[in-house]
């Protein structure tokens, strides 16, 4: 029985190799846990301390399920958008709630370290099938992609930021040759 169905955010760890698979239509599926901590420094003792943890199975379907597979380890630190689950069970005179999590969304939390996104490239089945269309607002000009060539970059696909001495970053579509 399905206690909520609401649509939440959580940050914590993956506690397991996440574990690919398929659903019987052939759909990539892959399952993970993610604990959550209520930790926090103790200015007056100058240590961590424990607070609950919260565990979560973590579960998700199609392009997101093939991206993490590609992008998620045990141990990464994830920030995970999804739909939420409480199932009560009972088994072997034993009773309990399982939390779970459908992911519409995850990625990386960039607040305990970087990451490196690499657009996945659309099949030409795809491309063929859609309709032309004009350049995206975060696309380079081409007086830009030139102004870079000549600079010793190449386009990449991927996004890359280099920062000056003030420590300001300027993004760009290209990365260095």
């Amino acid at each position: 029985m399905s206690i909520t169905n609401d649509v939440l955010t959580i940050a914590g760890n993956i506690g397991n190799d996440p574990i690919s698979n398929e659903t019987r239509a052939g759909k990539a599926v892959i399952n993970f846990r993610v604990a959550t901590s209520s930790g926090y420094f103790d200015q007056r003792t100058g240590a961590w301390v424990d607070g609950v943890t919260n565990w979560y199975a973590v579960s998700a379907f199609g392009n997101l399920a093939e991206h993490a597979r590609a992008s998620l380890h045990r141990g990464d630190p994830v920030i995970v958008v999804g739909r939420l689950r409480q199932k009560e069970w009972e088994a072997n005179g034993r009773k309990g709630i399982d939390i779970e999590i459908t992911a519409d969304a995850i990625g990386h939390d960039l607040r305990r370290g970087t990451s490196a996104f690499v657009r996945r490239q659309r099949s030409d089945q795809a491309a063929a099938a859609a309709p032309s269309e004009s350049p995206r607002a975060d696309e380079p000009s081409a007086a830009d992609q030139a102004a870079w060539a000549g600079a010793g970059l190449t386009p990449v696909g991927e996004r890359a930021f280099s920062s000056d001495a003030e420590g300001a970053q300027e993004e760009s579509a290209m990365t260095l040759a």
